[in-house]
């Protein structure tokens, strides 16, 4: 059986009803129906976003609450100062993390740098046992804004940087470190591709000081590789000759020619781990360019033909025909090792 339901609307959205089952109230519709099923439209935009936590606050809360909490707002009046100081807004802080937004990737780094100049400088004026240090992870990427908080990946990769930078450093990503490498004010040392927790792609990672800062193993990236005076073929044949070698010496030797060179820090970070069980051999000599494109081609399929050798002639052969090539420091080393192999030195000529 149906039951007849009529429906009359009012100019001002009210509803007028008759019924063949006793309906008569009004009823309030909404003057759109867009309004039922539009949802508010979230504000999105890109920023610079600092994550940071104080490393070991559950430790020190433990051993002494009231101490660690009296010495986090001290620390947190410096740092919040700071991220105002910087064109920066503070989205959220709960316990002892911080997050904020700035729009300028510049202003954040730097707000970043003296956050941590400031609180190590808080830091002298207390116990050892009562010192907090923060750790800061920087990131450049699109956020969501919903009442003042902002949320996304970029948020979370901001927080996951934070994890890995040391106790009062600064960990940013690939893309801050892009934005200002070219400025010549900082030192990156690059830690590679990082899995991390809840990101379906590993981040490529990097800690950064101030470019003067010294007493540290880091070096700042140029803008543009620094030209060696010879063809880029002769880098690419000396690493692929020694990548796999177990001798800290050839690594040495690398380092020497091409300090910074496009596996710099891979040659200093497999040297450093060798240097662990094995006494570091003296460096080599300095090889000097070769210019000729014809030479070029002669030297290295001159190299490609002996580098796999275990014969010492074969080295004394390069090094007589290119005493100061591009390899003489690869070379120098090889004999050195097959020499002391054989129980006895090999002099090269020079």
């Amino acid at each position: 059986m149906f039951y007849g339901l009529s429906l009359g609307f009012q100019r001002d959205g009210t509803s007028r009803s008759g019924t063949g089952c006793g309906f008569s109230r009004s009823l309030t519709l909404p003057q759109s129906f867009g309004e039922l099923v539009e949802a508010p439209r979230l504000e999105r935009r890109l920023v610079a976003i600092l994550a940071a936590d104080v490393e070991g606050y559950s430790r020190h809360m433990e051993h002494d609450e009231a101490g660690t909490l009296a010495t986090l707002s001290n620390h947190r009046l410096i740092f919040d100062g700071l991220i105002v100081s910087h064109q920066g807004r503070i989205t959220n802080t709960a316990g002892d993390s911080v997050l904020a937004e700035f729009q300028s990737v510049v202003d954040a780094v730097d707000c970043a740098m003296r956050v941590q100049d400031g609180l190590a400088a808080a830091n002298e004026m207390i116990d050892d046992a009562q010192r907090l240090h923060f750790r800061i992870g920087i990131n450049v990427g699109d956020v969501m804004v919903k009442d003042g908080d902002i949320f996304g990946d970029g948020v979370n990769i901001a927080a996951r940087l934070e994890s890995l930078a040391q106790a009062g450093g600064i960990c940013v990503s690939r893309g801050v470190r892009d934005h200002l490498r070219k400025m010549g004010q900082y030192a990156f040392e690059d830690l590679g591709e990082q899995t991390v927790k809840n990101i379906a792609q590993p981040i490529r990672a990097f800690r950064v000081r101030k470019a003067t800062d010294v007493g540290h193993p880091v070096s700042p990236l140029p803008a543009e590789p620094k030209p060696t005076g010879e063809p880029p073929e002769f880098e690419l044949a000396f690493w692929e000759a020694m990548k796999d070698s177990e001798d800290p010496g050839e690594f040495a030797a690398y380092l020497e020619k091409y300090p910074t060179g496009a596996f710099a820090t891979l040659a200093e970070a497999r040297r450093h781990s060798l240097l662990e069980t094995q006494d570091e051999p003296p460096p080599s000599h300095l090889a000097q360019a070769v210019a000729d494109p014809e030479q070029v081609a002669i030297e290295l399929a001159f190299w490609d033909s002996v580098k796999d050798s275990d014969n010492p002639a074969m080295y004394e052969a390069y090094l007589e025909r290119y005493p100061e090539g591009a390899f003489s420091p690869l070379a120098q080393v090889r004999l050195e090792e097959l020499g002391e192999s054989d129980g006895q030195g090999v002099n090269a000529p020079r």
